[in-house]
């Protein structure tokens, strides 16, 4: 084949593409390549790839090089470089190794592909469904979302319940850092973590004397939030005894030290937490109902992670973001396969679950997407037959995930068409379009896509 045919099959080419001998030196720059760096070929070919392309990796870890050196192809990696402007530019490339008729390596082969769209597309994503650093795009959390600011600037105590692995200490912080107490220092306290009388010291303090080992004078949680936010999780786990003296700090803005004989004034917000139903222990006679009251000025209820699965994806893309940077790893994104297991699991262990499935997954994964098998096991043997006859909707996996929510929402809702719309963030019409078209009824029977 000429190298006339040859330039014009690579200027067909959407996808940017240059080759370089072994010295480093661009030998072609296809028209695509141009567009996206705004170098032109006459201007790139002869110089070094590193002094054209300008990526971020030139220096320390090469794709192209690794791949010169060992024969072995690199797939989809995502970097950036910065074109004739100066301006960074998100590229996916992928490196191969040209060879000589005697199979010697000649050089190698780059090719890339312009991400900015999808970078903005992303941005606007995250930008919509992100608040601090919690995510979601579900409609009871976007109603939080709205009405945090609010919350945050009224200093007011704050009840958060939910199931473990919620979040809510996420939530926590956000209400801090949004507050005008946010240079003040934010002190978390788990209550269930300690013994009775190690909390009563750790959230108050002691005076030397106080008791044996006590050698001098200690400050609790609450004198280390003076002036800020102190988080105090499980606070249903706490004897009725302590409640009382929480109880006093609620209402007096004051407590006293283990040992002390004097009270101390206290400016520090409160926010609790709990994964109980604090008004069943009430009744129970197990927590006061004055501080239940106290604590209750503001609540916020989290919901499952299974109330929420359209969350999943956008929060499995968080983790994949957050454990690259901690792992130095580069995995992209998970396999549509990988993602409908984690739409039909129910996680009962919520938003930390997910997270630790995503972790799993990096340790398994050496490749560039999450599989299936780099699931753990267990996550499809829960699943069951079940969920298997509910999911049917059509053999794209994304279309199961979707139905599989639908008629978990239907369920939850009785059948109710609005209630379900609503909970989904749809409109009952659309919510209509979507039982037709992966005919889905209620009682829910197996279904086929249309």
């Amino acid at each position: 084949m000429s190298n006339l045919h040859t330039k014009k099959i690579l200027d067909s080419i959407a996808d940017g593409v240059f080759t370089v001998d072994l010295n480093w030196n661009i030998t072609s720059f296809n028209r695509a390549a141009e567009k996206i760096t705004g170098i032109s070929r006459e201007q790139a070919i002869g110089q070094k790839c590193f002094d054209v392309f300008r990526a971020d990796i030139c220096q320390g870890r090469c794709a192209l090089k690794k791949t010169i050196k060992t024969g072995k192809d690199c797939i989809n990696l995502k970097i950036n470089i910065l074109n004739s402007k100066g301006e960074t530019v998100p590229i996916s490339i992928s490196s191969s190794a040209l060879y000589n008729d005697d199979e010697s390596i000649a050089g190698g082969v780059e090719t890339f592909r312009d991400l900015s769209a999808i970078e903005i597309l992303r941005k606007e994503i995250h930008g919509k469904y992100s608040f601090e650093d919690i995510i979601s795009k579900n409609r009871e959390m976007m109603k939080l979302f709205e009405i945090m600011p609010d919350i945050a600037m009224s200093d007011s105590t704050v009840l958060i319940e939910g199931p473990s692995g919620t979040g809510k200490e996420l939530f926590a912080k956000a209400l801090h850092n949004l507050s005008a107490r946010k240079r003040k220092k934010y002190v978390a306290m788990n209550c269930g973590a300690f013994p009775d009388t190690l909390l009563e010291s750790e959230l108050f303090g002691y005076v030397k004397g106080a008791f044996t080992d006590a050698k001098k004078d200690k400050p609790g949680r609450f004198a280390m939030a003076e002036g800020g936010t102190i988080f105090l999780d499980e606070i249903g786990d706490i004897s009725t005894a302590l409640q009382l003296k929480l109880l006093r700090v609620l209402q007096e803005y004051e407590f006293e030290p283990l040992g002390a004989t004097r009270s101390i004034k206290v400016n520090t917000r409160i926010i609790a937490a709990t994964n109980k139903n604090l008004l069943e222990l009430v009744a129970r006679g197990v927590f006061r109902e004055d501080l239940y009251y106290r604590l209750n000025v503001i609540k916020i209820t989290l919901p499952p992670l299974s109330r929420r699965k359209e969350d999943i994806p956008l929060l499995s893309e968080h983790f994949i973001k957050s454990f690259n940077a901690k792992k130095n790893k580069y995995i992209n994104t998970i396999s549509p396969d990988a993602l409908e297991a984690l739409m039909r699991h129910d996680f009962p262990g919520n938003i930390r679950e997910l997270e630790n499935i995503i972790e799993h997954a990096f340790i398994l994964c050496h490749g560039d997407e999450i599989m299936p098998n780099h699931l753990p096991l267990g996550l499809f043997s829960n699943n069951g037959i079940k969920d298997e006859k509910k999911i049917q909707a059509s053999s794209f996996p994304l279309h199961k995930a979707e139905a599989g929510v639908i008629i978990d929402a239907l369920n939850r809702n009785k059948g109710s068409r609005q209630k379900t719309a609503s909970e989904l963030g749809i409109h009952k019409a659309t919510l209509w379009r979507k039982m037709k078209k992966y005919n889905i009824s209620y009682p829910v029977r197996p279904h086929t896509s249309h």
